[in-house]
């Protein structure tokens, strides 16, 4: 079967280590991001297959933005009392949120007029990451017109990703943790279901009727069974 010209930039991606001439030039780029500002503003997407299943596209009204942020725990202000080392409360503090949620947090406040569309990453070194954000203007007429986007105009939709609805956002609060497969609530639904088609399952719940296999009820309705 033919494959697209998305799936080819998906494979290089995965092989941009393996092969030399791609290891070289993701040498080069990051040699090159490390000496621009945190927040940049590109033309197009490095990945352009991440950024398209992500909702990009190449029209007015939406932008791409490389994001540069440190990697590592965050350090304390060394209290000026009295206290032993291990009571200090200078190391070990992480940060509650992902890289990821930082750097669309920081794209929205370097361009507050947009809303944060989605992310991905794109690379990193041992001091940075590098994530790029697509941002949507909201006010754009193009954007309210478009069929895909124009729920980013509604109202109730500002400051979506301040208030943890982007896709990091939902990942950082917990909205996206289960324990496998078998803890999704798409598998118990369909579990469920199986089990009521089947008259395998008793719904336990007030008003429910007690499910009897047809052999049974049939040897009831015929005097078998008292």
């Amino acid at each position: 079967m033919a494959h697209g010209h998305y799936h080819y930039l998906q494979e290089m991606w995965k092989e941009r280590y393996d092969d030399p001439v791609l290891r070289e030039l993701w040498r080069q780029r990051i040699i090159e991001w490390r000496r621009q500002p945190s927040v940049v503003r590109i033309e197009k997407p490095t990945r352009l297959d991440r950024a398209r299943a992500l909702g990009y596209k190449a029209k007015q009204g939406i932008i791409v933005v490389r994001v540069r942020v440190r990697k590592g725990g965050l350090n304390r202000p060394r209290p000026n009392k009295g206290r032993r080392p291990k009571r200090m409360g200078v190391y070990g503090y992480a940060p509650a949120k992902s890289t990821r949620l930082i750097a669309e947090e920081r794209a929205a406040r370097k361009y507050p007029n947009m809303e944060v569309l989605n992310s991905y990453y794109v690379a990193e070194d041992g001091m940075y990451k590098w994530y790029e954000v697509i941002l949507v203007d909201r006010n754009h007429p193009a954007i309210c017109k478009d069929d895909e986007l124009k729920w980013v105009c509604e109202r109730h939709n500002r400051g979506r990703v301040f208030r943890g609805l982007t896709s990091a956002g939902k990942k950082m609060r917990g909205l996206r943790k289960t324990r496998g497969l078998k803890g999704t609530h798409k598998h118990k639904w369909k579990k469920k279901q199986k089990e009521r088609e089947l008259k395998k399952r008793h719904e336990a719940h007030r008003g429910a009727r007690l499910i009897v296999p047809d052999e049974i009820r049939e040897k009831y309705h015929h005097g078998d069974l008292q």
